[in-house]
């Protein structure tokens, strides 16, 4: 859509238009924003953003109520000794929390300071940078984050087979697209080769039109899954089977890009070898896909020419995630999916260093830290790594309640809401209230925040500067924005980013970025925070600040660069733990959780939500006040229930209720339920929190040797009508 809000103007007051963005989602569709006396009375898409072309979603169309509206911080809260809440001047709490933090890092050590960033936490240009710095400057590696809560695995992927340098190819370039377990036409969220998340029905509708074939891998008949030419809709859990499955045909019918494995690619033998058993028999009596279906897939994506593989939180959050994104990789591997030398990579980054973009592998060793595993850090439990810079948010509640030297004793949650989007929320709901300070940094007293002894008020969106430098990459054309701060009401606020540094000069750390130290001395401005993150860009920061809205730097494309000698590596497809894990999989019993569990929990997207930010908006209550539990009509029918009523769903780990509602879009024996709703200790499932299905999920219970991450769908569970 692409109409607006008008909230009507004070009377007679003078009325300004601004160009922003919204920082919701990823998607950051351009907006036009009407203030009028430090108030928002107008808010519509921006027909004139060269990306967006005046789309708006219905989150980003309600920013001007998530920014004034009752549920709005206006400034600090303290904990009082009755455990309500008292306002504080944010510069007092700044200076109390610096405090116990020093107290706190004495008497345990610096590890036992810790911060967790949630999803808006990304949108918040320069933050998680500054953040990771700020915790190598005291000392700390208790650095998490909901990277390691949802896709993790594509960084696993990266990390053990290396990176084309020139890039994948292009969705606007590409014959045939593949999606795996991705929704961007409701999630937003854009991969490289995969389909844009802005404006992304007439995207995708355009690129039909043109002649784009997509397949579609998905447990529900999802967005996506509606306009595709095939839909592989698979059993849960089963992605890596599937994929498996696929690859077996493309290499033993020799679809294959030979050329390109023989000179780019190693462990093309050992990867077949481990492919046997998956005949397309057996994937069909495995993953429901039939067996002339799967062969059309796998014929359709290799006969290309061009195309990619792109997934989203389905497999990553599977059974096998590691696994599933490897043979993702593997896909556009073997098929030779990436830019040669000589071609035009439209988009190298505006924002990047203008370095060449080399057509070879680029090995894992070279890569960024954020884009490495390991490290001399590491979790005390499940001997697990760090990985993109981080610890893996499934250990967080243990760090905290285990005791010992590294106990976690202190943590700030900035953009996040860990009590409900962590796994197992009633092991984090204990942690978090075992320590000794929490502090929540956010717009809305979360139910995180709740809990916390300190609350600072975060500066909103639309009152602060911002560059879409998460998205930078990942854009198929050299578009940025900078925005400015569209109205300041004069809260008692702050920017994220702004008590780390006041707390770095309290513990005598530093805060070293790209382009040298923070200063903690003398005031800083958003500009010059991102300037010393991003000190050698392809267009200066000061010609992007001074457009007017987005835009596409044309003079940016280049084309892929010729190898440079000496850096000679391979795309590894067999590397170690890939093959062994494959023959784990095709070894497993996977009929025995059908036989005692009645149904599989899949995770889902919602239009009017992401997570947890907008279940309080007006006229996203209005299409969903709950987090109902999908189900087909024919489950709803033989459970003697109705739309509405109210059944029990228990897993190996806990139970929920949740309301029913009942769909075409599932298979009999699925259920398809969205994360990060309700409260983490319960509550009525018709009330407006909705149902928590973090309470059903333990990290403990089954998770991703490599990455830590809890099986979050495809979740075994028995369903019954609730007891009156």
């Amino acid at each position: 859509m692409t109409n607006g809000s008008t909230l009507g103007a004070p009377g007679g007051s003078p009325v300004r238009t601004h160009k922003t963005y919204c920082r919701i989602c990823t998607a950051y569709c351009g907006l036009e924003v009407d203030v009028a006396d430090e108030r928002i009375v107008g808010l519509r898409g921006d027909p004139k953003d060269p990306l967006s072309g005046g789309y708006s979603c219905i989150k980003g169309r309600q920013l001007a109520h998530q920014q004034a509206g009752p549920n709005r911080l206006r400034g600090a809260q303290k904990r009082c000794a009755d455990g309500g809440f008292e306002t504080i001047e944010s510069r007092q709490a700044l200076r109390e929390i610096g405090d116990r933090l020093a107290s706190i890092r004495a008497e345990y050590g610096p590890r036992a300071i810790g911060s967790y960033s949630g999803t808006a936490a990304y949108s918040n240009s320069g933050l998680l940078p500054l953040i990771r710095a700020w915790h190598k400057g005291i000392g700390s590696c208790s650095n998490y984050s909901t990277m390691t809560i949802d896709q993790p695995s594509k960084i696993v992927a990266v990390a053990r087979q290396g990176v084309w340098g020139a890039g994948p190819h292009s969705f606007a370039s590409a014959d045939v697209i593949m999606s795996v377990g991705n929704n961007p036409l409701v999630s937003g969220l854009t991969l490289p080769g995969g389909i844009p998340g802005t404006n992304p029905v007439k995207t995708l509708e355009d690129a039909r039109r043109r002649g784009l074939k997509l397949i579609c891998v998905d447990p529900r008949r999802s967005e996506v899954a509606r306009r595709s030419d095939i839909h592989l809709q698979l059993r849960p859990g089963e992605d890596a089977t599937l994929l498996a499955g696929m690859l077996r045909i493309i290499l033993d019918e020799e679809l294959h890009d030979r050329e390109f494995c023989a000179e780019h690619t190693e462990g093309i033998d050992e990867l077949k070898a481990a492919l046997v058993g998956f005949t397309p028999d057996y994937v069909e009596q495995r993953s429901g896909v039939s067996r002339p279906q799967l062969f059309e897939a796998a014929q359709l994506f290799a006969a290309g020419p061009r195309g990619c593989v792109s997934s989203g939180t389905g497999p990553d959050m599977g059974p096998h995630p590691s696994l599933s994104e490897h043979l993702i990789s593997c896909l556009n591997g073997v098929c030779g999916r990436y830019n040669r030398e000589g071609e035009v990579i439209p988009n190298p980054g505006v924002l990047g260093a203008p370095i060449p973009r080399p057509a070879q592998v680029i090995a894992p060793e070279l890569l960024p830290a954020t884009l490495q595993l390991g490290g001399e850090e590491k979790s005390r439990f499940r001997d697990l790594s760090r990985m993109f810079d981080e610890m893996p948010t499934t250990t967080l509640a243990d760090e905290i309640l285990t005791p010992g030297q590294e106990q976690i004793r202190a943590l700030i949650v900035t953009g996040g809401n860990p009590a409900v989007a962590v796994p197992d929320s009633a092991r984090m709901l204990k942690a978090l209230e075992s320590l000794e300070l929490l502090v929540t940094i956010d717009i809305s007293l979360t139910e995180t925040a709740k809990r916390s002894d300190y609350v600072l008020a975060a500066k909103h969106s639309l009152e602060r500067e911002d560059l879409t430098e998460f998205m930078d990459l990942f854009y198929e054309v050299p578009y940025s924005h900078f925005t400015k701060a569209v109205v300041d009401p004069g809260f008692d606020t702050l920017e994220d980013w702004e008590p780390f540094v006041a707390w770095a000069d309290r513990l005598d750390g530093k805060i070293e970025l790209a382009g040298g130290e923070v200063p903690l001395d003398q005031p800083l401005s958003k500009l010059d925070l991102l300037k010393l993150n991003l000190p050698a860009t392809r267009v200066p920061l000061d010609t992007i600040r001074d457009v007017n809205g987005g835009k596409i730097f044309e003079e940016v494309a280049a084309v892929a660069a010729p190898a440079i000698p000496g850096l000679e590596a391979l795309l590894q497809l067999a590397p170690a733990g890939v093959c062994d894990e494959l023959r784990e999989v095709r070894c497993e019993d996977f009929l025995d959780a059908r036989s005692r569990f009645s149904h599989l929990l899949i995770c889902r997207r919602m239009k009017m939500v992401l997570n947890s930010v907008g279940q309080d908006f007006p006229d996203s209550q209005k299409q969903a006040s709950t987090n109902p539990a999908w189900m087909n009509e024919k489950d709803v029918a033989a459970l003697g229930l109705e739309a509405g009523d109210v059944i029990e769903i228990e897993s190996e780990v806990d139970r929920i209720l949740a309301v029913v509602a009942a769909t075409d879009e599932v298979e009999p024996g699925v259920i398809s339920m969205a994360h990060c709703w309700g409260r983490p200790d319960g509550g009525k499932p018709g009330a407006k929190s909705g149902s928590n299905t973090a309470q059903l999920l333990s990290p403990e219970r089954e998770w991703d040797p490599i990455t830590g991450m809890a099986r979050m769908t495809a979740v075994p569970v028995n369903v019954r009508p609730a007891d009156d």
